[in-house]
């Protein structure tokens, strides 16, 4: 039985990797991609992404500037890869908001109910009333401008999402065998709460940050392109589309990069999500 156990164990990455299609392949390759984009900009991007260049303005694609330059002679190659940095970490502070804030209240009010999933699920009609896009206007009013404050006003707008899916999956979960065992053996809440309920709960949560974050960098750049994200000169990718729509008949190309690189995150995060919930589910 050892023998049998031990060749599925060493199976099972092989058949793991037959599931993985061509477009999961590319997903993961692509946001291999953005990371470096991150964590080493200066390999990719040619030029200072804040820096004019003796280059023509608006000239188009070429050797030497791949996406062509803006309408300073700034190299757009760089200044996409420039902005990767500010929109990720962006999404990234929206979604761990929503996680951890939303999965907590979800949390709560399932264990416990009456009253705390009263309160609860009031504040989370409230939230999904609102439309998104308006909420985190209204946050950003109070807080001010900045790509800092865009992400917490989308990570506040996305606490609801989280919040009714944590408590849903806990409710599952809550009056479960294994779950009220535990708890005549003695098992505080606090114990249960993170031995035996979000252990068991968080597989679908996990799968939706995945899909959030592409909404976020969705609903990030929709804000720096109405003008209450990120300010010029930063080279934020919704910046760099609002900059370019004034010369989108005779330079569309200051528009089309930077929106292609919105489409393929988002377009690989869902993908990713995908897999996730295949791996976790």
């Amino acid at each position: 039985m050892t023998a049998v156990t031990a060749i599925a164990d060493l199976t099972q990455p092989r058949r793991y990797r037959t599931r993985l299609g061509v477009l999961d392949v590319l997903a993961l390759l692509f946001l291999l991609l953005v990371l470096a984009m991150i964590l080493v900009p200066g390999v990719i991007a040619p030029y200072d992404a804040l820096r004019e260049n003796i280059a023509p303005p608006l000239s188009g694609p070429s050797a030497a500037h791949p996406f062509g330059t803006d309408y300073i002679g700034r190299d757009l190659l760089s200044r996409v890869v420039a902005g990767t940095a500010a929109t990720i970490a962006g999404s990234f502070i929206a979604v761990t908001i929503g996680l951890v804030v939303g999965t907590l209240l979800g949390l709560l009010a399932a264990y416990f109910g009456r009253v705390v999933d009263s309160v609860v699920g009031r504040a989370v009609d409230v939230l999904l009333s609102i439309p998104t896009l308006l909420l985190s206007i209204t946050i950003i009013v109070a807080l001010g401008f900045g790509t800092t404050n865009a992400a917490v006003a989308v990570g506040v707008s996305s606490i609801a999402v989280f919040a009714r899916l944590a408590r849903s999956e806990v409710l599952e979960i809550r009056h479960l065998p294994f779950v009220e065992a535990a708890e005549h053996m003695g098992a505080g809440h606090l114990r249960l709460l993170a031995r035996h309920v979000l252990p068991n709960s968080y597989s679908s949560v996990l799968s939706l940050a995945a899909l959030q974050f592409g909404t976020a960098i969705l609903a990030i750049a929709s804000l720096s392109f109405l003008g209450y994200g990120a300010q010029p000169p930063n080279p934020e990718w919704g910046l760099l589309i609002s900059e370019g729509r004034n010369y989108i008949n005779s330079h569309p190309v200051l528009v089309l990069f930077p929106s292609l690189a919105i489409v393929l995150t988002v377009m690989a995060l869902s993908r990713t999500a995908r897999l996730i919930r295949k791996k976790v589910g």
